[in-house]
C-alpha cells in the first residue's frame, strides 16, 4: 500500500506551527511528514526559516507514531557531516524505529551563508555528497574515528548518542545524473517530480531496486481554481523557474526579481491548483503507478489544517486509510501522547 505524507515547509510557517501540523497530520492518518531544513526561505514573502533540528525535536514529543524525515538536509557546506551525523543519531533516538534522514546536494541560497563558494558543478557536489554520506555511516558505527577525504576532515570524533536502530538515509535526485548516485550510496529515494520515470528507472538501475522510493508534489488547495493559481504564485514562484537557477542565486531577492518573470500560469503548470480534492488524488494515484511507494504532498499556501482534514476526509480514505478516532464533523481530535520511552 502506498504511503501518502505532509510537508512541513519551514520556510512559510514558524517552528510552533509545523510542530502543532505535526501532530494534526498524524491524527489525519498521513504516514509520514517530510520537513524542509532552510537558512532563508525562497521569498520574504515566506518570512520564516527556523532551525528545522529544534523543530524535530519539538515534534518528536508530540506526536508517537508518525515518521519523520528531513526533506532535505545538505551536509556540504552549511553542516560539516560529522555535525550532522551528530543531530541525525539524537533525532533517531528519541523517535525510535520513525526518523530517517534525507539528504541532498543543497542550494547555494542556504549554503552560502558561511562565506564559503557553492559548487555550480552538478558532479562537484554529488562528489562531496557521496564522502558526507561516507562520513556520516562510519561515524554511526560507533568508536573513535578519523576521517581525512578531498572535501572534509574528521579528527578524533565519535557519537555517544547512538539510537539502537540507525535511521535510513534517503538520497535526493532531480534528475538521472543525481539518480545513479542515490541508488549507488543511498539507502532510499526522493524525488520532486521533475523526471519522475526517468529518475525512479535510473535509480533502480544503479543499486536502488527494492529500494523505497519517495516523491514530493505540490499542490494548492482553494476554494477555486483561480484563487489557488493565486496563492501558488504568491507563495511558490520558485516551481516555475527553469533549468538549474533554483541551485546557484543567492538570496530571497533574486528569487523575488525571478517571480516577476513568471506567472500564475506558468507556477500552475509545476503545482496542481485545483478546487477538486479528486485532482489531487488521481495525481497520488498515478505517482503510485509509476512506482513511488511513497507520496509527499505539499500543499502551498498558510490554509494548512483545512488540507489537512480534506485530506482526513476525502484523500487518504481513498487509499485505504482511515484513522479511527474522529470528531462528528471529521475534524481531528488529539492523538495519545508521546510512547513511553
Amino acid at each position: 500500500m502506498v504511503e501518502i505524507g505532509y510537508k512541513l515547509f519551514t520556510e512559510a510557517h514558524s517552528a510552533s506551527e509545523l510542530v502543532h501540523n505535526a501532530r494534526l497530520a498524524e491524527d489525519a492518518g498521513f504516514s509520514f511528514v517530510s520537513i524542509s531544513d532552510h537558512y532563508l526561505p525562497w521569498i520574504s514573502n515566506h518570512g520564516h526559516a527556523g532551525f528545522a533540528w529544534c523543530t524535530i525535536g519539538g515534534i518528536s514529543q508530540t506526536t508517537s507514531r508518525i515518521k519523520v524525515s528531513t526533506g532535505v538536509t545538505c551536509p556540504l557546506m552549511r553542516y560539516h557531516p560529522a555535525i550532522v551525523a551528530q543531530a541525525a543519531a539524537t533525532a533517531a533516538s528519541m523517535m525510535p524505529g520513525r526518523f530517517e534522514l534525507g539528504l541532498g546536494t543543497g542550494e547555494s541560497l542556504n549554503e552560502h551563508i558561511i562565506g564559503g563558494i557553492f559548487p555550480t558543478s552538478a558532479p562537484v557536489r554529488l562528489d562531496m555528497l557521496r564522502e558526507a554520506v561516507n562520513i556520516i555511516r562510519t561515524l554511526w558505527k560507533g568508536g573513535m574515528k578519523d576521517y581525512y577525504g578531498n572535501y572534509y576532515t574528521v579528527d578524533n570524533a565519535q557519537i555517544f548518542e547512538l539510537p539502537e536502530q540507525l535511521p535510513k538515509i534517503r538520497i535526493s535526485a532531480e534528475g538521472p545524473m543525481a539518480a545513479e548516485v542515490a541508488g549507488e550510496i543511498g539507502d532510499a529515494l526522493i524525488h520532486y517530480e521533475q523526471k519522475p520515470e526517468e529518475v525512479i528507472q535510473t535509480f533502480r538501475a544503479s543499486g536502488g531496486e527494492g529500494k523505497s522510493c519517495m516523491v514530493e508534489t505540490a499542490v494548492c488547495y482553494g476554494r477555486s481554481v483561480d484563487e489557488a493559481k493565486r496563492t501558488a504564485y504568491e507563495w511558490f514562484p520558485v516551481a516555475a523557474n527553469k533549468g538549474e537557477l533554483n541551485w546557484i542565486v543567492p538570496t530571497p531577492t533574486h528569487f523575488e526579481q525571478m517571480q516577476q518573470m513568471v506567472t500564475p500560469d506558468d507556477v500552475a503548470k509545476k503545482v496542481l491548483c485545483s478546487s477538486d480534492p479528486q485532482k489531487i488524488i488521481e495525481k497520488v494515484g498515478e505517482l503510485a503507478d509509476i512506482g513511488y511507494d511513497s507520496i509527499l504532498l505539499h500543499q502551498v499556501g498558510p490554509d494548512q489544517e483545512r488540507f489537512i482534514n480534506l485530506a482526513h476526509d476525502t484523500i487518504l480514505p481513498e487509499f485505504g486509510i482511515k484513522p479511527p478516532r474522529v470528531e462528528s464533523e471529521g475534524r481531528m481530535v488529539p492523538g495519545p501522547g508521546p510512547a513511553p520511552r
